[in-house]
């Protein structure tokens, strides 16, 4: 029987990609070679607006995330569209480039898009760094590290009742409708794997 958890043990890190008018979440990032302008590979999904604004897109940037890292903006990039919600006004951007990459980040790079090739769930794209920087020498935040510490560093204070869903696979929190969430952010499980707890019954 297929147990389908242990692809969750793949330790990755955890990104911010932008291009124009848009940017996401992305954990499956790999460098693919090296040289003076290594060539990136990332994985988006599909059914993302970002995915779709890549296509269009010559340049792309990826803001490395840091374990002290501010985790609003995972939640603004990762649980947001771009079509609904303007991301950039609500997180501290650096434009290079005439792209906008995050402030509160380890750095960055700039990438110029090479190609990318569909499977039934996301797009592989490719990209040749032509621009990079790093702010400060500091841990990247893991996937891995990010599952085991998220309770404790998002701060999220409730003032009334309220119901909160949890991702049963790697226990992401979400406090709005669930009717506006598809898929975790974090692992990709559909919403049937969020349950529902009332937040005051927690405390």
């Amino acid at each position: 029987m297929k147990n389908n958890k242990i692809i969750q043990k793949i330790t990755q890190g955890m990104y911010v990609l932008t291009t124009q008018n848009g940017g996401c979440i992305v954990d499956a990032v790999s460098k693919i070679s090296a040289g003076e302008n290594p060539l990136i590979a990332v994985s988006v999904k599909k059914n993302n607006y970002t995915n779709t604004l890549l296509r269009e897109s010559k340049t792309f940037a990826l803001s490395v995330l840091g374990e002290e890292t501010n985790l609003e903006i995972i939640e603004i990039f990762g649980m947001h569209s771009m079509k609904e919600v303007n991301k950039f006004e609500k997180v501290e951007t650096i434009e290079v480039d005439n792209l906008k990459v995050i402030k509160d980040s380890l750095g960055y790079m700039i990438l110029e898009m090479i190609g990318g090739m569909d499977n039934d769930t996301h797009t592989l794209f490719v990209g040749k760094v032509i621009e990079a920087d790093l702010f400060e020498e500091k841990e990247p935040m893991s996937y891995s590290y990010y599952e085991k510490k998220k309770k404790n560093l998002i701060k999220n204070p409730i003032e009334k009742e309220k119901n909160v869903y949890f991702c049963t696979i790697c226990g992401y929190s979400y406090d709005e409708e669930l009717k506006k969430l598809q898929r975790c952010p974090i692992c990709g499980v559909g919403k049937e794997l969020f349950i529902r707890r009332n937040e005051n019954a927690r405390k």
